[in-house]
């Protein structure tokens, strides 16, 4: 039975993402910080998985893990782990931010490139979880979330055309959501102005997306359109109103 590794399992669409997957056969490889929660996600598993407490801001962490599973059947890589905060750029945490951006883009990176090395010969599947947010110019009051979502929508896009270019028959794409209701929401210190769609709903779209092979997967008619649109408008009303949205989020 092929395994599908999941990082940041712990909660949240990650662990949403491993009942889904354990309900379709495979066996998971659950990977987060909380060990404690990794193995209340396990119990909800009808498949026994196997549990990685790994801190995947720091680089060694993340190598050390790979090295342990590289001789792992995998045929998914859900590359998941990320948080987000919010409020002026000015004065949020600089440590915070660098961490966000360890996990974020240097884990992200790493793992997807770690990832690909291993299946890029076979029919796999690698998602590389973004956010809506990876498709706007800007979003000012989540200045580095925005930027960190916008490197993972790019380097996908990027990647993925150089895999159909060589003719590899691996998958790699981009799960892009609008708000979720997870615990993310809490982490972010955000309230989202939109209502949120249930992490169900947007596992299940993305794994159906996935499995027909859409580079870029974007839940609900209404991000759609609203993306669609975006093409039409100018950045700088683009930026304007995405702070006027982040802008309500601080004052609830």
């Amino acid at each position: 039975m092929p395994y599908a590794v999941v990082t940041g399992a712990s909660s949240g669409i990650g662990k949403e993402f491993a009942i889904q997957l354990s309900k379709l056969n495979y066996e998971l490889i659950l990977v987060a910080r909380r060990k404690e929660k990794l193995q209340e996600t396990s119990k909800l598993l009808k498949n026994p998985s196997l549990i990685y407490e790994v801190d995947l801001a720091k680089e060694e962490e993340c190598r050390d893990f790979f090295e342990k599973i590289k001789d792992l059947d995998i045929a998914i890589f859900i590359n998941n782990a990320g948080f987000g905060e919010c409020g002026e750029f000015i004065k949020i945490d600089d440590k915070l931010e660098l961490q966000m951006i360890d996990v974020n883009v240097k884990a992200m990176h790493l793992l997807t490139k770690l990832a690909l090395n291993k299946l890029k010969n076979q029919q796999a599947y690698i998602l590389n979880v973004a956010s809506i947010s990876g498709l706007f110019p800007a979003g000012p009051y989540m200045s580095t979330y925005y930027a960190t979502k916008s490197y993972i929508v790019s380097l996908t896009r990027g990647i993925a055309k150089e895999l159909k270019d060589n003719n590899y028959p691996v998958y790699l794409g981009t799960l892009c959501p609008g708000p979720v209701n997870t615990e993310f929401n809490r982490v972010a210190h955000v309230q989202f102005a939109l209502k949120g769609i249930s992490s169900s709903k947007c596992v299940s779209y993305a794994l159906k997306k996935m499995f027909q092979k859409k580079v870029i997967i974007i839940p609900t008619m209404k991000l759609k359109i609203a993306t669609f649109l975006m093409r039409f408008c100018p950045a700088k009303l683009i930026i304007h109103l995405a702070s006027k949205q982040q802008k309500r989020k601080l004052s609830k």
